[in-house]
């Protein structure tokens, strides 16, 4: 499987004071199946299919990286983007 690295985001995990850097497609897919505190809503269903997506070259890696910042938002997970 191709990671398809992007311009590191740092997030906070379910440990409070944790945080993960997400650098790939291929990490913020892993993290939206292993470590995400609500699995359901549009921002998440909509952030794994893209990032599914773009691991399957159907779509861009900044695609994949803004979804998946914008679905942390929308659960409230702290993130520091880097842009």
């Amino acid at each position: 499987m191709r990671k398809l690295t992007f311009e590191s985001v740092t997030v906070e995990t379910r440990q409070i004071g944790t945080y993960r850097s997400i650098a790939s497609v291929k990490e913020a897919a892993e993290f939206l199946s292993d470590d995400w505190p609500a699995r359901h809503g549009p921002s998440y269903l909509a952030a794994q299919q893209i990032c599914l997506d773009a691991l399957n070259g159907e779509r861009t890696v900044g695609e994949a990286r803004k979804a998946f910042i914008a679905a942390a938002k929308t659960v409230d997970i702290f993130v520091q983007d880097r842009r």
